[in-house]
């Protein structure tokens, strides 16, 4: 498994729920820490931005399926 996601903290403000995580990307040998936003079911950050995540492409997309099926959105 090429990404291991830990949340750090969490809050929800309305629709809301800003995360602050930690990313260790195996595959690039980094580890990340930022803040990403769901607003409703979508998720918003340039930590999981396509052009913008300082991610491994495979790593960024395991990171947003985590999230997803951790706050179930």
């Amino acid at each position: 498994m090429p990404v291991s996601v830990q949340i750090r903290d969490y809050v929800e403000q309305g629709h809301s729920l800003y995360i602050q995580l930690k990313v260790v990307d195996a595959e690039a040998g980094t580890t990340v820490e930022g803040e990403v936003r769901f607003l409703g079911e979508l998720l918003y950050g340039e930590l999981i931005h396509e052009n913008k995540s300082p991610l491994t492409n495979q790593a960024r997309i395991e990171a947003i399926a985590y999230l997803k099926t951790h706050f179930g959105r």
